[in-house]
């Protein structure tokens, strides 16, 4: 199996129970997640060998994160300790038409303080294949954005195949501040993931006259952008996760992709997630199975099915982390979406 590297913030996601608004909660779930390190799980999950990068406190918080991630089979090696605290967010599940909501606590986490000097990059990518970084971590701090170029400088420097999740938060970083960063970032990018969102905020590029809000795509905006993108950063695929918000209990979901080389661009099979039991990490689980397509050898058609299907299923888990085996995947690309009882 391939060797993967994934690097970004791990944090305790507090949860109310249910669908419980803040003010009515009494108790919190409790899960750890974030964006690369709910790729490097799927990634473990699926048999390669994933390892995650970030830097946690030396306290017994830092440590519960870190055992969240070998649990499931995530090299932790190369995880730092240190720093003030880990980052916190609280989230409240919406339904129906109301929509979830995300609040931050994560100002001073680790991660937003590390350095180059924290890791041994060269130890790092040894033998590795793949990289996936997403954008979340350059928009935690000024030195989080330094320390990731220096990771995809040391990425490149062995030969690894760099992927991005582009992912605007805009509770972290405006829009204007996210292009200078990560326009800068692309020239290290072979892969580009995101969505219409992402795509306009990060990189100033608008899929045609598509609204998520309204539940309409309009495909051919995508094939320009596609074009475009690839033509200013020589991408070799750019891929978009495609949501259709009817709701947030029922979203139609899809994903597309453009291949510079065979100038090709395809929409993957369309599913209907109704209801919704936690789309948190749904972009992640999408990413998690592309990367596992592409090192598993599929052609970027299959690979891009297998992505939108595990993240499909993704959508049916509580928390963070996607924990559907390749059988799980594999059953419902082959058209298995009964939901029968296995037996």
């Amino acid at each position: 199996m391939a060797r993967v590297i994934t690097m970004g913030e791990i944090m305790l996601r507090l949860s109310t129970p249910g669908n419980e608004k803040f003010i009515q909660a009494d108790e919190f779930d409790v899960n750890y997640g974030g964006g690369e390190a709910n790729v490097a799980v799927s990634l473990a999950n699926y048999g390669h060998d994933a390892a995650f990068v970030t830097k946690v406190p030396q306290n017994p918080i830092g440590e519960c994160a870190v055992a969240a991630l070998r649990k499931y089979g995530v090299d932790t090696k190369f995880i730092a300790k240190g720093g003030e605290r880990l980052g916190i967010y609280f989230l409240e599940t919406g339904a129906s038409m109301r929509a979830s909501n995300v609040v931050y606590d994560r100002a001073h986490s680790s991660i937003a303080t590390a350095v180059a000097e924290d890791f041994d990059f060269d130890a790092i990518f040894e033998g590795a294949d793949w990289f996936h970084f997403t954008g979340i971590t350059p928009a935690v701090s000024d030195a989080a954005a330094e320390l990731t170029e220096v990771a995809l400088k040391a990425a490149k420097k062995h030969g690894v195949t760099v992927s991005v999740d582009l992912n605007f938060r805009k509770k972290l970083w405006s829009s204007e501040k996210a292009q200078k960063v990560m326009t800068n970032l692309m020239q290290y990018v072979d892969v580009c993931i995101g969505n219409e969102e992402d795509a306009e905020k990060v990189l100033g590029f608008k899929p045609g006259n598509t609204d998520v809000t309204s539940g309409e795509l309009e495909l051919a905006g995508y094939v320009d952008i596609f074009k475009q993108m690839v033509e200013k950063f020589n991408f070799k695929y750019v891929i978009s996760s495609l949501r259709e918000s009817y709701s947030a209990s029922n979203n139609g979901w899809s994903a597309c992709i453009y291949s510079r080389d065979d100038k090709e661009f395809y929409h993957s099979k369309k599913y209907t997630i109704n209801p919704i039991v936690d789309r948190v990490g749904g972009g992640d689980s999408f990413a998690g199975g592309v990367i596992c397509g592409f090192l598993d050898g599929k052609d970027y058609k299959t690979a891009l099915e297998y992505g939108v299907a595990a993240s499909a299923l993704k959508h049916t888990i509580p928390g963070d982390f996607n924990l559907v085996s390749r059988a799980d995947v594999e059953n419902l690309v082959g058209g298995d979406g009964s939901g029968r009882v296995q037996r």
